[in-house]
């Protein structure tokens, strides 16, 4: 029997994805677990295998074809002796439609599934003055040019919108596109565009659900590194070289197995309370932002959380993370303090309700002991969802974050 193969579901936020390329060409011998093709999900490039054997008889969507639908078909696979019987036909004639709106959409398919497709709500009968008189020809033409017959004076019979009305519209459209590329093109020096990638439309649509929807508020306060940097100097070799973020990432967990009531997560119905201490650590990439999750950090020494970090990173960067490497967390670290911001504030990275933003550390003076000395001092501060971590709580685990990281040895215990 033939199968179809379809846009995965690879992240709980992701909706739709881009066809990359295509690793298999159509009448390929696919066999169970080849690579067959790769998808640009709202996190990374991932590749999509064949589960079953057979030939890989009609490709549905070109690569390149980005807004794909989860869920929607991108190719047809059929086992050996499977001929083009009914059972091949009618799959091929239910494969999912694209939406209209992608740029870059499959026009084979478009063009199939049109012939099939009903007609009513265009009725080209004189019965009803109310509905769009059009022809079938003409009303291909609209679709496959944006344009909205609603208003359209038809000049064929009874009012009826032939394909000369919708060329006559083409051709305008076209004039008048013609015209503000002129106005722009002057000054195309001046800048350029880049298509945004789905990593990136991913990132934006999370960020603005996160602001409009969790109520943020923000703690700061200073910590001071040196009893830090000092047990740096003792322990960090030629060979393992432990960093400040590395003691940023294990205080966190500390703090959240301190403050219990701190690692949890706002859903409509209930609050989610987490007993693993799961921190996911914000990685620059070139389309944007990626927070990988060292996993049990409460559990893991400084070295072997050092080593995680750096491996991560270097996946992240590459569009290597597995799903499960990205997806889940309890609680963000963003550190900015390597490109010299002194502070700032992060946006909640959903469903958590904290993030904590890592500021550049400098040296200050301050009082100990009725004596001015000078310390590094590093600016921290937290953003809280007022719907789950009220002020009282995000000071609690704040102070608890200082205490170990002014008091790093009670991390070693």
């Amino acid at each position: 029997m033939p199968a179809l193969i379809k846009m995965p579901s690879l992240s709980p936020t992701m909706t739709e994805g881009k066809l990359s390329k295509w690793l298999k060409k159509k009448g390929d011998k696919i066999f169970s677990g080849d690579v067959i093709a790769e998808i640009e999900t709202d996190k990374a490039t991932m590749e999509i295998e064949a589960v079953d054997d057979g030939i890989l008889y009609e490709i549905t969507v070109d690569e390149g074809t980005e807004n794909i639908p989860v869920g929607s078909s991108l190719a047809i696979i059929k086992e050996d002796g499977d001929s083009d019987d009914d059972d091949m036909l009618n799959l091929n004639n239910n494969v999912e439609n694209i939406p209209q709106n992608t740029e870059t959409i499959n026009k084979k398919i478009y063009t199939e599934n049109f012939e099939t497709k009903e007609i009513s709500s265009f009725d080209t009968s004189d019965d009803e003055d109310d509905r769009i008189r059009v022809s079938p020809l003409a009303k291909r033409l609209s679709l496959q040019n944006s344009i909205q017959l609603k208003g359209i004076k038809g000049s064929g019979p009874k009012g009826r919108i032939i394909k000369v009305d919708i060329e006559k519209l083409i051709n305008s459209k076209n004039t008048s596109n013609e015209d503000i590329n002129k106005v722009i093109t002057s000054d195309k020096d001046n800048f350029y565009d880049k298509p945004n990638s789905a990593v990136r439309k991913v990132i934006a649509q999370r960020l603005l659900n996160s602001v409009n929807e969790a109520p943020h508020f923000f703690l700061s306060v200073d910590c001071n590194l040196t009893k830090i940097n000092e047990l740096r100097k003792q322990i960090n070799t030629d060979k393992l070289k432990i960093s400040v973020n590395d003691f940023i990432v294990k205080a966190s967990a500390k703090a959240l197995k301190r403050v219990p009531k701190a690692n949890c997560s706002w859903h409509e119905s209930f609050i989610r309370y987490y007993n693993n201490f799961d921190i996911s650590v914000a990685v620059a990439i070139d389309d944007g932002l990626i927070t990988p999750i060292v996993k049990n950090v409460e559990s893991k020494g400084l070295e072997e959380i050092s080593i995680e970090i750096k491996e991560l990173a270097i996946k992240a960067k590459n569009s290597d993370l597995l799903p499960e490497e990205y997806q889940g967390g309890n609680f963000t670290v963003s550190n900015l303090g390597m490109f010299g911001v002194k502070n700032f504030t992060a946006i909640l990275n959903p469903p958590q309700s904290m993030i904590i933003a890592i500021g550049k550390a400098e040296q200050k003076p301050i009082v100990i002991n009725n004596k001015i000395v000078i310390s590094e001092i590093m600016t921290v501060t937290l953003s809280c969802d007022h719907r789950v971590v009220d002020g009282a709580l995000g000071a609690k685990w704040l102070d608890s974050f200082k205490s170990y990281i002014e008091n790093p040895s009670l991390m070693l215990l």
